[in-house]
């Protein structure tokens, strides 16, 4: 399709959707869509006042929609069980599962000890994602959706020396391609199990949103809202379309089609050529089993 927007997002009434972050920038426009088309959706942040605060923002302009709030550091491994477990007990199914959460610019390293970017936006993704897979698995046509960024394309990754920091940027970056690379995976493993379960990816482009508020000026950040129109909502189709679209399939990647894939309607997309390092997704996956200690358990297997 030449252009996509949330009129395309296929009904979604009876569909339970979590989304990671949820409670401000591309998460609350991606969950705010899907609430729209009629979703019980979960806002799953660490900050619980403010996602709740969002959470009555969306019933509030929605009357009749389902939002619920489940507090959630990815950060933090013993939250990201708790989360789920949470999530697991109050439903049966899980439809979609979009992993929107993320940082950028944090030092240090979280309370497991993994580098900060790496651990928010990786470890945890990557444990909370198999720690819900029996609810996915158990509901047809359900989806993860992880959310990455253009900088995939030059990140570096050795899964040999994951504790290895660099500059905020490199961080970042490597961060961002261990989210494709998960993806990749997931979806082979998903595809060789013959779950109807799908791994999809997307990225936003450029969009006015609080993370890229920190590396822009205020001229630029009205520049790409009132100028480009590339608002949060905006740049949060990409996830919506990966979420949602009819007939994307395993391991589909969707972001803006327009110029340097920035700008534009969302569209399949091919992502930096490391992303498909088979190896180097086989290695990232065993090594994220390990140090957080979670297991996928796909049908095959």
């Amino acid at each position: 399709m030449a252009t996509w927007g949330t009129s395309d997002i296929p009904d979604q009434r009876g569909r339970i959707a979590v989304v990671t972050g949820g409670n401000g920038g591309l998460g609350f426009e991606t969950a705010r869509a899907l609430a729209e088309r009629g979703a019980h959706v979960i806002l799953a942040s660490r900050n619980v006042g403010k996602t709740k605060a969002a959470a009555s923002r969306i019933e509030r302009d929605l009357p009749g929609t389902e939002v619920s709030v489940v507090e959630l550091d990815l950060g933090d491994l013993a939250s990201v069980s708790a989360a789920a477990g949470q999530i697991s007990a109050d439903h049966r199914t899980l439809d979609l599962l979009i992993n929107n959460a993320g940082v950028n610019k944090i030092p240090g390293v979280t309370s497991d000890g993994f580098e900060a970017q790496l651990g928010v936006n990786h470890f945890g993704t990557f444990a909370l994602t198999g720690l819900l897979l029996e609810r996915l698995l158990s509901t047809p046509g359900s989806r993860v959706v992880t959310v990455t960024s253009v900088v995939h394309r030059s990140g570096r990754l050795d899964s040999a020396h994951l504790d290895t920091t660099g500059d905020d940027h490199k961080n970042y970056a490597r961060s961002k391609l261990a989210n494709l690379l998960f993806t990749y995976e997931l979806a082979r493993r998903l595809a060789q199990s013959g779950a109807q379960t799908l791994a999809t990816a997307a990225h936003p482009g450029i969009a006015s949103t609080d993370m890229s508020r920190k590396d822009a000026p205020p001229v630029v950040d009205r520049f790409l809202s009132n100028v480009l129109g590339r608002t949060p909502a905006q740049g949060a189709l990409p996830t919506l379309r990966a979420a949602t679209d009819p007939a994307a399939v395993n391991g589909d990647f969707f972001g803006p089609g327009g110029f340097l894939g920035l700008f534009g309607a969302p569209a399949k997309v091919r992502s930096g050529g490391a992303s498909h390092d088979e190896n180097l997704q086989q290695q990232l996956w065993r090594a994220s089993e390990r140090l957080t200690d979670v297991t996928y358990r796909l049908p095959a297997e």
